[in-house]
């Protein structure tokens, strides 16, 4: 027989823990660290969404990819031969349009899911939550243009720096001035 302190009862302890690390997935009452980890997993969402309307856009609508591109690459997209200037605009703008479309949706699974509402009223939490996100956007999209147009960098590691600045910038803003806590 095994007192409870000993590789039992850390066994029960350790479930318990763990128990109640995944119930706080569940709602808004969890801890730091899982309110981390959600807001990762939202990042992720939004991030995917972005990714694909990026890479769509700039495929299909306003071309973007050289034929150097790793994704063009991948999955065998016809590149245009265009100039690195003009294709530093055209990601430009293929990534406002993606830009309005994930903050949508990160924006709907934060407020469900993430962060507590209620520091602001709705219009303004709304608007403030664009405008970080405007704000930490135009910076990674600057970074990402003077990374094609200056350095001529492919698209895709120019693109993935702008991911990296926003979502630094993005989830302190969020965390410490739109949402409570």
């Amino acid at each position: 027989m095994r007192l409870p302190g000993g590789s039992i009862g850390k066994k029960i302890c350790y479930r318990i823990k763990m128990k109640d690390f995944f119930r706080q997935f569940k709602g808004r009452d969890h801890g730091h660290l899982v309110q981390f980890i959600k807001y990762g997993i939202a990042g992720a969402a939004a991030t995917v969404v972005h990714t694909l309307c990026f890479f769509t856009m700039a495929w299909k609508v306003f071309p973007a990819l050289t034929a150097s591109d790793p994704v063009a690459r991948i999955f065998n997209i016809p590149a245009s031969a265009i100039s690195d200037s003009l294709r530093a605009r055209h990601a430009a703008i293929d990534n406002a349009v993606a830009f309005m479309i994930s903050n949508l949706v990160v924006y709907i699974i934060n407020v469900s899911w993430v962060f507590e509402s209620g520091r602001h009223s709705r219009l303004k939490e709304i608007g403030m939550f664009y405008a970080v996100a405007a704000i930490s956007v135009f910076i990674g999209i600057g970074l990402q243009s003077v990374l094609i147009k200056f350095y001529g960098i492919d698209t895709t590691p120019a693109f993935g720096a702008m991911i990296a600045v926003c979502l630094v910038i993005n989830y302190a803003a969020r965390k410490f001035f739109i949402f409570k806590g």
